[in-house]
């Protein structure tokens, strides 16, 4: 086995140590902690490397008569699993709630939205599964897309239901069969959420495994067919490296810094709710959070005082309660690397219009406001993945842009400003798979979840989405 070690909560702040600390070796369980209180839950047993062929073979052993099945008949089974997922919502949410510390609100709110979602997911299968035909020099062809028969999935800590439901169910749609990994965060969430579509659908086409990173690692090398993971750069990277022995298929979103473009002619007072919103749903352990706010400079003064009002509203809370607007970091580990990225940024010049503070019990931080950035900030360079508005100043358009594309990654990003033809060529100019104008990033009327640079491989949602888990094949024959 090689060094690769793809946990499922792989963001800043959870490699091999942060796994290794969670874990009894010696009982080989997983101990989640209640990031709400810093308090165990119920430990959860984990999958041995003896017991993981098995369950990848029950699932291709019942790939075969679904590959078969109709659409139909297959949708069938997953709108039975979004009935399952409706019924189950609030004990769902409670699970993330103290598995992960999200506020019951946003966690009731990405339950639910794994249900809204299902008939458009049914739509694009049908789309990405119909035949095509074309004629050329006399020559026929049909292309047909066919599953590929057995995908991993690898899901992470931040959105435990709506990440992986996301996976499964284009893998089931596309007829493959599929195992999914939890993130060791997040394992009875993650169980429950097995429990649901196992029940939904025939008899070991989806199985589980629990664990850290050598489960992962493990599920990596066994003998399924794609890899559909969502993570860190270094164990995208690490997978890719596993995979490419079997030349297994890979679809990998691996986070983001997305930028924030606030331009002359924009509406002042929404782009701020906006960028409070997002810099803090869901304590800023979002990948496409506005991570990065770039404003132009007759702006800044206005800009910033409404953003620092905002923020400074916004309280922690217990996220069990509905009034809760700010939940606990997710772990320790998390809230300590977000708190060396403001450190570092205050040593090299930053300045703090609301300085966040580390509060208890539990893995709390109070949000920041951070202006006076520069390029060697670690704050302005890597994903930061907590509660922190991070506002950068442009002389112009042209140096916004560029700050904009001086990054590795290339997940998101939103552009506000003057509506009309001149703001949509700005859009144009951003290196991201998705950009909002004069709004959040949005995958609304077919468009795919993708990222560009470091920040994926692949793509999903969407018709393009769905064909991500199927392979074509071409049959030509004479026209005529």
């Amino acid at each position: 086995m090689n060094s690769v070690t793809p946990d499922a909560a792989a963001r800043p702040g959870d490699g091999g140590a942060a796994i290794v600390s969670r874990m009894s070796a010696a009982s080989e369980r997983l101990v989640p902690i209640n990031p709400a209180t810093g308090e165990p839950l119920a430990p959860v047993a984990c999958t041995s490397r003896e017991e993981l062929p098995a369950i990848v073979a029950r699932a291709r052993a019942a790939h075969a008569a679904w590959a078969n099945a109709a659409l139909e008949v297959r949708a069938a089974h997953v709108r039975a699993f979004a009935a399952a997922v409706l019924r189950e919502a609030d004990t769902l949410a409670r699970s993330i709630c103290d598995e992960m510390g999200k506020p019951i609100r946003e966690a009731r709110a990405e339950v639910k939205n794994v249900a809204a979602r299902v008939e458009s997911f049914i739509a694009a299968a049908g789309q990405a599964l119909a035949d095509e035909e074309g004629v050329e020099a006399g020559i026929r062809v049909r292309v047909r897309w066919k599953p590929l028969g057995v995908v991993a999935v690898i899901a992470p800590w931040n959105y435990p239901v709506a990440t992986p439901s996301n996976l499964l169910i284009s893998a089931l749609l596309t007829g493959n069969a599929a195992v999914f990994k939890p993130s060791e965060y997040t394992p009875h969430t993650g169980a429950h959420l097995h429990r649901l579509l196992a029940g939904a659908l025939p008899e070991g086409l989806i199985g589980l495994v629990q664990g850290a990173g050598a489960v992962g690692a493990a599920l990596v090398e066994s003998d399924v067919d794609m890899i559909a993971f969502t993570g860190s750069i270094a164990t995208g990277q690490a997978i890719m490296r596993s995979a490419a022995a079997g030349m297994k298929r890979l679809v990998l979103e691996l986070g983001g810094k997305d930028p924030m473009l606030v331009l002359p002619g924009a509406d002042l007072e929404a782009a701020a709710r906006h960028a409070a919103a997002e810099a803090l749903r869901n304590a800023g352990q979002v990948c496409v959070s506005v991570e990065r706010i770039i404003v132009h400079a007759d702006l800044a003064a206005d800009f910033t005082k409404r953003v620092a009002e905002l923020v400074r509203k916004v309280k922690p809370g217990d996220p069990r309660d509905e009034a809760c607007e700010l939940g606990p970091m997710s772990s320790a580990r998390q809230r300590d690397l977000v708190l060396a990225q403001l450190a570092d940024a205050r040593q090299r010049g930053a300045t703090f219009v609301v300085e966040g503070q580390p509060t208890g019990p539990g893995f709390y931080l109070t949000p920041s406001v951070v202006t006076d950035l520069k390029p060697d900030m670690s704050l302005t360079r890597d994903e930061t993945f907590g509660p922190v508005v991070a506002i950068q100043v442009a002389r112009d358009v042209g140096e916004a842009v560029a700050l904009a594309n001086d990054t590795r990654y290339g997940l998101g990003a939103s552009v506000w400003g003057a509506p009309g033809p001149e703001l949509e060529a700005i859009a144009d100019r951003i290196e991201a798979g998705m950009v909002g104008i004069n709004r959040g990033l949005s995958t609304a009327a077919g468009g795919p979840w993708v990222g560009w640079k470091m920040s994926g491989l692949g793509y999903t949602r969407s018709v393009a989405g769905m064909r991500q888990f199927l392979q074509p094949q071409s049959q030509a024959r004479r026209a005529g």
